[in-house]
C-alpha cells in the first residue's frame, strides 16, 4: 500500500477517533451508554423491534439513566419510576424544557402551549389552564356537556342495533366535540363532512408519527428533511387543520363581543387587543392557533384511543366487563346518568380504567423534555439544552410496582379490601410541570363515557376473546390500537 494512502487512513482513523471522543467531552459528564458511530449514532445497536425494545436492553447493560445517540445528538434516557420521579419532580424546574419531536418541527416551530419553552411556555400555560377552566374544566358543566355527549353517543349506537361496527371515529367525535365545545364554542354533528375530515387527519398523523419511518426520521431529520416521505405528509395533514383553525378564527374575530367571551379563541382574541402595544407579548396570532392546534390534537386523539383500547379489552375480558357492569347497576342502576359523584363510589370501574390506561401505554417514550440549565443529576453533569426522555412505559410497566406488569389486570390498583388504591409508577399523563395540561378533563370523559356505554350496552365481539390479539397497529411515539369490530347490543 502506497505510504501516502497509509497516512491518509490513519489520519482519517484518528481524525474519527477525536471527533466521538470530542463530542463526547463538548456535552459535559453524560451518563454512560453505548459508543456511538460518527452521523449514525447507535443506529447499528439498536433492535429491529423499535426504540422502546432497544431501550429495555440499553437499560439492562447500563442502568436506569443512560445516553444514547440519535444520529449526532445525545439524549439521556430516564428509564424506570423512580429515575423519571427524581428528575421531573424532584428537578422539576430544571427538567421542565421542551423539544419538539423532529417531524412536527417545521408546524410547531417551538410556539404554542405543549412544544413552548421559557416565558412563552409559562404565559400561554397559566393562561390555557385559566380559561379553559372558565368554559368547563375542573366545573359543573363540563360534566353536563360531557353527558350530553355521551347520550349523544347512545343515541348513535341505538341506531346500529347491534351491528359490528368500528368505534374509531364515534370515539373520535365524542372526545373532539368536548375540546370543541370550550375551544371554538361548537359541538358538530357526527356526520358533519368537514369534522370528519379533521379526525381523519388526526388519526393519520398520529399513526404516522408512532410508525417505525418516523422512528429513523428522529435520528437523521437534518439529512432526511429534504427528501420526499411520511414527513411531508404529517406537514401537509397538520397545515389543512391550521387553515381550519385561522378561518375559525377569523370569524371569530368579525364577531367578536369583548363583554362576552363565547370560548378560548374569543379570549385569547381578547388578550391579544390588550397586549397589542406591549412589545414582545406572547399573545399573538401564531401561538393562538399553534396552541388551539395542540389543544385540538391532544384532547381529541390521546383520550379517543384510550376509549379505543378500552372496549378492545372489555371484549378481550368478558369477565371484567360483567363486574363493571355489576357495579355500575348497584351504584348508578339504569335511570339516571352517571356522575363524576359516582367515581368514589365505583372503586372497580376506576380500576378497570386505570389498568386501560396503564397497559394501553399510549405515549410510551413519553413526549420529549431538555434540561433548561446545566443540571447534576445523579453524578452526572447534563449541560443547558440536553435532550431528555422519561420513558413513560418503563413506570408503567415496572416490575417494583405491578406485580404482572405486562398482563391486565385491574388488581393492581385495587387493596386488599377491594378499594381503590394509589401507585406512584401510574403517570399515564406524565408528572412534573409538563404534566398534560387536559389531565382533568381526560379523567372526566374516560370516567363518564366508559360508564354510561356499559350501562345502556352488552359488548359482543365476532371472535372469541381468545382470538382478539391486542398487539398496536404502530408503536413508536405513541401506541395505535389494532382496526376492530365491536357489536353495542342494547341491555
Amino acid at each position: 500500500m502506497e505510504p501516502t494512502i497509509v497516512l491518509f487512513l490513519t489520519l482519517f482513523l484518528a481524525f474519527l477517533v477525536l471527533l466521538v471522543r470530542g463530542h463526547s467531552k463538548a456535552h459535559g459528564r453524560l451518563p454512560p451508554g453505548p459508543r456511538p458511530l460518527p452521523f449514525l449514532g447507535n443506529l447499528l445497536q439498536m433492535d429491529r423491534g423499535g426504540l422502546l425494545n432497544s431501550f429495555r436492553q440499553f437499560r439492562e447493560k447500563y442502568g436506569d439513566v443512560f445516553t444514547l445517540y440519535l444520529g449526532s445528538k445525545p439524549v439521556v434516557m430516564l428509564y424506570g419510576t423512580e429515575a423519571i420521579r427524581e428528575a421531573l419532580v424532584d428537578q422539576a424546574e430544571a427538567f421542565s424544557g421542551r423539544i419538539t419531536i423532529a417531524v412536527l418541527k417545521p408546524i410547531f416551530m417551538d410556539y404554542g402551549v405543549i412544544f413552548a419553552n421559557g416565558e412563552r411556555w409559562k404565559a400561554l400555560r397559566r393562561f390555557s389552564l385559566a380559561t379553559m377552566r372558565d368554559f368547563g374544566m375542573g366545573k359543573r358543566s363540563v360534566e353536563e356537556r360531557i353527558q350530553e355527549e355521551a347520550q349523544c353517543l347512545v343515541e348513535e349506537l341505538r341506531k346500529s342495533q347491534g351491528a359490528p361496527l368500528d368505534p374509531k371515529f364515534l370515539f373520535q367525535c365524542i372526545t373532539a366535540n368536548i375540546i370543541c365545545s370550550i375551544v371554538f364554542g361548537e359541538r358538530f354533528d357526527y356526520k358533519d363532512g368537514q369534522f370528519l375530515r379533521l379526525l381523519d387527519l388526526f388519526y393519520q398523523t398520529f399513526s404516522i408519527i408512532s410508525s417505525l419511518s418516523t422512528q429513523m426520521f428522529e435520528f437523521f431529520s437534518g439529512f432526511l428533511k429534504y427528501f420526499p416521505g411520511s414527513h411531508v405528509q404529517v406537514c401537509k395533514n397538520l397545515q389543512e387543520i391550521l387553515d381550519y383553525i385561522g378561518h375559525s378564527v377569523e370569524k371569530h374575530r368579525l364577531n367578536l363581543d369583548p363583554s362576552n367571551p363565547r370560548d378560548f379563541i374569543d379570549t385569547y382574541l381578547l388578550r391579544m387587543e390588550k397586549e397589542k402595544s406591549i412589545p414582545h407579548t406572547e399573545f399573538h396570532h401564531k401561538n393562538l392557533v399553534i396552541t388551539v392546534l395542540s389543544l385540538f390534537f391532544a384532547g381529541t386523539e390521546t383520550s379517543s384511543t384510550t376509549l379505543r383500547y378500552g372496549f378492545l379489552l372489555m371484549l378481550k375480558y368478558p369477565h371484567v366487563t360483567e363486574k363493571v357492569q355489576k357495579e355500575i347497576d348497584q351504584v348508578i342502576g339504569s335511570n339516571r346518568l352517571p356522575t363524576l359523584d359516582d367515581r368514589t363510589k365505583m372503586p372497580y370501574t376506576e380500576a378497570v380504567i386505570h389498568e386501560i390506561q396503564r397497559f394501553s401505554d399510549l405515549i410510551p417514550i413519553g413526549v420529549p423534555h431538555k434540561v433548561t440549565k446545566d443540571t447534576l443529576f445523579r453524578g452526572y453533569l447534563l449541560p443547558k439544552d440536553t435532550e431528555v426522555y422519561p420513558i413513560l412505559s418503563s413506570a408503567l410497566h415496572d416490575p417494583q410496582h405491578f406485580e404482572q406488569p405486562d398482563t391486565f389486570n385491574p388488581d393492581h390498583f385495587l387493596d386488599a379490601n377491594g378499594a381503590l388504591k394509589k401507585n406512584e409508577a401510574f403517570m399515564p399523563f406524565s408528572i412534573g410541570k409538563r404534566i398534560c395540561l387536559g389531565e382533568g378533563i381526560a379523567r372526566n370523559e374516560l370516567f363518564l363515557f366508559f360508564t354510561t356505554l356499559l350501562q345502556n350496552f352488552s359488548l359482543s365481539s365476532l371472535m372469541a376473546p381468545k382470538d382478539i390479539d391486542l398487539s398496536p397497529k404502530e408503536n413508536g411515539f405513541g401506541r395505535v390500537p389494532p382496526d376492530y369490530q365491536i357489536c353495542f347490543l342494547a341491555r
